[in-house]
């Protein structure tokens, strides 16, 4: 017989194994989008939800394996500063700028790049018969870990009041006594931007400490008192060696060691461990998944939360 092979199965005329993925999150819409690049498997995506809801914008370093989310991009900037009260660090680089990227555009472009690709995506297990399943639900944080929490608004101002040609990543001079709290705002224009309160602590604090916070920083650094609120955004991240969810289930993205845990970035890191799933994969073979951090670097980080738990101070 000849003709061109049916999607579901590999030139050879055997079957594509079965792959369910649980969860419609980062993790499982980066690999089903890149679903062409896996040869031999085939990938159905489990999620109860039919849409993409809610925003939030994730940050990253530009790097090689990063190379197909340029297009989505919502902002990047080849400079970017870190403030405290005495110290003033300007950092740039032409290659690796920082990136901000929304959260709502990145899936909804995933989703129809895995459906374009023939991925399904189905709302239960019901009826499938996978050989291997994902796991991309959100992992167990362990009892007392340091966690990362924030609440960020992006607002317009009615005057120009932002600079957009560099993004503050860290302004320490606010309220540190609830533990090690920083100002984090990205510039998108002269006259919108995200501000956000982000605290490393072992306790969540009230709403209203974060807005305080927010409101005064925009007053007294930025000059800045006429605005408005477009759209909030708030989360806690664990920064801790996290457990995976389902400990019988193969675990990617968050649930399969993606976040750092000195930093709480995790969205390139997926990407790259994608990049491995699918560098791995074998025809007839179940997929490996491997953390995208070496021991050294976790080793490294958990010497460092140490510190930040026991002297914040520092």
């Amino acid at each position: 017989m000849s003709g061109k092979a049916s999607d579901n199965r590999v030139n050879s005329g055997r079957a594509k194994m079965p792959i369910a993925v649980l969860g419609a999150g980062c993790a499982a819409l980066s690999l089903a989008a890149r679903s062409n690049a896996f040869s031999s498997h085939q990938f159905t995506v489990i999620d109860p939800e039919t849409h993409v809801s809610g925003d939030h914008i994730w940050g990253f370093w530009a790097m090689p394996w990063l190379d197909h989310v340029t297009s989505v991009t919502r902002k990047t900037w080849h400079n970017w500063r870190i403030i405290s009260p005495n110290l003033i660090l300007d950092l740039s680089s032409k290659t690796h700028p920082y990136c901000a990227l929304s959260r709502h555009d990145w899936l909804t472009h995933c989703r129809q790049r895995a459906k374009d690709a023939g991925v399904s995506i189905v709302q239960s297990l019901d009826n499938l018969t996978p050989e291997q399943i994902l796991d991309s639900r959100p992992p167990m944080s362990p009892p007392g870990a340091l966690l990362q929490h924030f609440l960020g608004y992006e607002i317009t101002s009615n005057h120009d009041v932002f600079n957009p040609d560099t993004a503050i990543l860290m302004d320490f001079r606010c309220d540190q006594s609830r533990g090690v709290h920083f100002i984090y705002y990205l510039p998108f224009t002269q006259r919108r931007a995200l501000v956000e309160s982000t605290l490393f602590s072992t306790s969540l604090v009230s709403e209203d400490f974060y807005d305080k916070a927010i409101k005064h920083y925009l007053a007294n650094h930025l000059g800045c008192t006429n605005y408005t609120i477009k759209r909030r955004e708030q989360g806690v991240i664990p920064m801790a060696r996290l457990q995976q969810r389902e400990s019988d289930l193969i675990g990617i993205g968050a649930n399969g060691g993606a976040i750092r845990p000195s930093s709480g970035y995790a969205f390139s890191f997926i990407q790259k461990q994608i990049d491995q799933i699918s560098n791995d994969a074998k025809p007839g073979k179940p997929l490996q998944v491997k953390n995208p951090h070496s021991r050294f670097e976790l080793m490294m980080d958990q010497i460092f939360l140490d510190v930040i738990r026991r002297k914040p101070s520092l």
